[in-house]
């Protein structure tokens, strides 16, 4: 009997093909889904989660290979089985190479059948494992080890894809620079283990001040960075000023050291013609404006900075 959790699409454009085997799966102990085209297979796969698609080549709409391809831009991998009467060497081989993990003309030998999927799912788990494994790699090359927001050898490319957006839905990208101010006395006066827990902390009310569709990361050293996506000058200065008074109004206390610290912070709103470096730029040039003012302040690039 096959583990219970594993989960069987079963796409063919023949009802009675689809009862056969979906029968044949249930008895093995599968859970299973039908589909009778490749576009409703396209939505099973959303819902219910397949570890395997078990597909005929042609059907109506657009064929199996199209959804094998469709499949496989996806970022969850899913075993995916050819059942076919087309004994086409050329088509076999091109299922093969745009990523089917096994073709099996019909007529079908039921216990043959059910090896091949047997063999395919304990592939199919090896496949899982390396894209969480490769998932949680690339989480520790984007991401701050000690804040966990994001590190700037990513930040870039985000940033463009959402001036992209932006500029074809005409939305506004915002990006906010943020500096520490004296953030050296948290280590002079303290130790650099303190200035570190202060860091993390800081990196923490950033990621409890930003909604979902934003994202922050840390510069460098005290300053941070964070991109406000469908943004407007009013939303971003009220954010600004909620951010920096949740910073000043903090106490940072670790064991018998505490401070209080405040924040510099610069922003630029895009115009639809930036790129992320001169965005940044832009905020970096408000940040300085901020701190030339006295600190603990917002300001906006192109105006005067204001407490």
């Amino acid at each position: 009997m096959a583990e219970e959790h594993k989960r069987i699409l079963v796409v063919d454009d023949e009802p009675e093909i689809l009862e056969f085997l979906q029968e044949a799966l249930d008895d093995s102990g599968y859970r299973t889904e039908t589909a009778s085209s490749a576009d409703e297979a396209l939505q099973q796969v959303k819902i219910f989660q397949p570890h395997l698609v078990l597909t005929d080549h042609q059907m109506p709409g657009f064929t199996g290979l199209e959804m094998l391809r469709n499949l496989r831009r996806q970022a969850n991998y899913v075993t995916v089985i050819f059942v076919s009467a087309n004994i086409d060497p050329e088509c076999v081989v091109e299922a093969l190479k745009a990523g089917a993990d096994d073709y099996i003309r019909k007529p079908l030998r039921i216990p043959e059948l059910l090896a091949r999927i047997e063999s395919t799912l304990r592939h199919n788990d090896t496949h899982r494992e390396l894209f969480e494994a490769n998932r949680r790699l690339q989480e520790m090359v984007d991401r701050d080890h000690l804040t966990g927001l994001y590190n700037m050898r990513t930040i870039y490319d985000k940033i463009d894809f959402e001036l992209r957006r932006g500029k074809r839905y005409a939305r506004q990208v915002a990006c906010v620079m943020m500096d520490m101010d004296r953030f050296k006395s948290a280590n002079d006066d303290h130790d650099h283990l303190f200035g570190s827990f202060v860091l993390q902390q800081v990196g923490e009310i950033i990621e409890n001040n930003v909604r979902e569709v934003d994202f922050a990361a840390r510069y460098g050293g005290d300053e941070f960075l964070v991109v406000l996506t469908e943004a407007q000058a009013d939303g971003v200065r009220t954010f600004c000023e909620r951010l920096r008074e949740a910073i000043s109004d903090h106490v940072f206390r670790h064991g018998d050291d505490s401070i209080r610290l405040t924040v510099s912070m610069g922003f630029s709103l895009s115009d639809g013609s930036e790129d992320a470096r001169a965005l940044v730029r832009q905020a970096d040039l408000a940040l300085y404006e901020a701190k030339a003012a006295g600190r603990n302040r917002v300001a906006e690039h192109g105006l005067c900075p204001s407490a």
